[in-house]
């Protein structure tokens, strides 16, 4: 048998009454695990929920992993742990869902109503025909992939900082992006199109193409992301074949390249300023990937660039 005394890191009104007592009748401290005392709070303060707790040592604030025995993190019978809330939690896959839902909102609206907007009607050019595809397939395939390719070593995230996240999506890539390609400015008879290249089918219709492979090859990238992972395991592997033989982060490069051809076609600051603070997000999520991988695998790791092929 195994107790265990839990007490609060900072108040929270989910569990006024602590420091309390667990007790584990089967258990030892070789087998219990952060994962079972989690459980076994919950099922005490049933609104504090597994994925809302953070459990550290106490008067550590270092979280502990799920899967750790108290043996493995040097705990005894008879220990004290610590516990703070991390807030209401939503899923990962909700996350997503919730980020690019804005895009796939604005800009039908934008696009079939600018009148509303502009407060004129807008002929569109086969530029903005264009890019309003694009843009609506690449979301369109972010929900795909949320829903049915992603797979997530954590489960959940704070609530709260959906709104944060979804800043990117729903004004940079979806309010200010679809005001900006969609105004007249872009339209059938203006100057800025009429006679340029940006009137030229076959230069719409390259881009295209390129852009197509960029969204084939970050989609491929996923799926074999995907299935390094088994179903509910936190299962992480080296991946390896296409894109990732030059690269740690072939998807972020295959985004990159997909949203460069959006800015070379229109020209637009908006989707420039897109393109820029996406591709500034995406760089530290893949330094701190390829620190990871370097980490847990060690000299196994392939030699790679981090997320540019050949430069970086």
């Amino acid at each position: 048998m195994v107790s265990i005394t839990i007490s609060a890191a900072k108040r929270t009104s989910l569990a006024k009454d602590l420091p309390a007592t667990l007790n584990f009748p089967d258990k030892t401290v070789d087998t219990l695990t952060v994962s079972d005392v989690k459980s076994a709070f919950a099922a005490k303060y049933p609104q504090f929920y597994p994925s809302r707790q953070k459990i550290s040592l106490k008067g550590d604030n270092k979280l502990l992993a799920d899967e750790a025995t108290l043996a493995s993190v040097g705990l005894t019978d008879g220990a004290e742990l610590a516990v703070k809330d991390l807030g209401a939690q939503i899923s990962w896959t909700t996350v997503f869902v919730i980020e690019y839902i804005g895009p796939l909102v604005v800009h039908p609206l934008m696009y079939h109503f600018p009148s509303v907007f502009y407060r004129t009607t807008v002929e569109h050019s086969l530029l903005q025909k264009y890019v309003y595809a694009m843009v609506m397939l690449h979301f369109l395939k972010r929900e795909y992939e949320s829903l049915f390719v992603h797979r997530y070593s954590h489960g959940t995230m704070p609530f709260a900082y959906v709104f944060r996240n979804s800043f990117h999506y729903h004004v940079l890539g979806g309010v200010a992006l679809a005001y900006a390609a969609y105004s007249p400015t872009y339209a059938n008879t203006s100057s800025y199109i009429v006679g340029t290249i940006r009137d030229d089918p076959k230069f719409l219709m390259g881009g295209a193409l390129v852009w197509l492979w960029a969204e084939v090859s970050n989609l491929k990238t996923h799926v074999t992301l995907r299935d390094l992972r088994p179903a509910g395991t936190k299962t992480r592997a080296i991946p390896y074949g296409y894109g990732f033989n030059k690269i740690t982060c072939p998807n972020y490069f295959f985004e990159i390249v997909g949203w460069l051809v959006v800015c070379v076609m229109t020209g637009s600051y908006a989707a420039w300023f897109f393109l820029i603070t996406g591709t500034y997000m995406m760089a530290l999520w893949a330094m701190k990937k390829h620190r990871n991988y370097k980490k847990e695998f060690g000299k196994a790791y392939p030699k790679r660039n981090i997320m540019i092929p050949f430069i970086w």
